[in-house]
C-alpha cells in the first residue's frame, strides 16, 4: 500500500507547504489547513457530473458531490493529482485546467472538519464514467442552476463543500472569475 494515501499536505493561507499530516488527524479537532482538489467535469450541454459518495467513505457517505474531490500527495501537482484521482474514482481521464482556488472550513460530521485550500479544476467529457464502487455508488449529470435549486430544497443530500463552492463555480463559468 502507498503510504502517501494517508497523508495530506499542510499549507499556510497562501498555499505554501508547511508539512504533512495523517489524513484523519488533519480533519479532527477543528481541522488543519491542507491542500485539496475539487474537480468539476462538464459535458457539451454545460451540465456537470456529480458523484454520490460510497457508503464506506469515512465522512459524508451517500451524499452527492462534485465529480471528484481529493488531496494531492506530497510533491504532486494539483493537476497530476486531479488526473490520478479522476481515473481512480470515476474510471476516466480528460483534459483539465485549474479555474480558481479558495479556502474554506466546513463541519462534515462525526467530529471531523474540512479546512482546505481548495484548487477548483474544470474538465470536459461527454461519455459515461465507470465509477469505482469503493469511491462512488452513482453518478448523474445536472445543470448548475438545477443543482443550486436541488441544494436549496434538500441541502443535507449534498456535501458541505459542494454547497460552499457552487456559487463560485457558477460565477466563474459566467464571468471568468470566482
Amino acid at each position: 500500500m502507498d503510504d502517501r494515501k494517508n497523508l495530506v499536505v499542510l499549507v499556510d493561507e497562501h498555499d505554501r507547504e508547511i508539512g504533512t499530516e495523517d489524513k484523519l488527524r488533519a480533519h479532527q479537532n477543528g481541522g488543519m489547513l491542507h491542500r485539496a482538489i475539487s474537480i468539476f467535469v462538464f459535458n457539451a450541454r454545460g451540465e456537470t457530473m456529480l458523484q454520490q459518495r460510497a457508503m464506506s467513505k469515512y465522512h459524508t457517505p451517500g451524499r452527492w458531490t462534485n465529480t471528484c474531490c481529493s488531496h494531492p500527495y506530497p510533491n504532486e501537482s494539483v493537476i497530476d493529482a486531479a488526473h490520478r484521482r479522476l481515473r481512480e474514482e470515476m474510471g476516466f481521464d480528460c483534459e483539465m485546467n485549474e479555474a480558481f482556488a479558495f479556502t474554506y472550513l466546513a463541519d462534515v460530521g462525526n467530529g471531523l472538519t474540512e479546512s482546505e485550500f481548495d484548487h477548483v479544476i474544470f474538465g470536459a467529457y461527454d461519455k459515461d464514467p465507470e465509477p469505482n464502487p469503493e469511491e462512488a455508488m452513482s453518478y448523474r449529470w445536472i445543470g448548475l442552476e438545477g443543482l443550486k435549486k436541488e441544494i436549496e430544497q434538500n441541502p443535507d443530500a449534498f456535501t458541505p463543500w459542494l454547497r460552499i463552492v457552487l456559487d463560485k463555480v457558477i460565477d466563474y463559468r459566467k464571468n471568468g472569475r470566482a
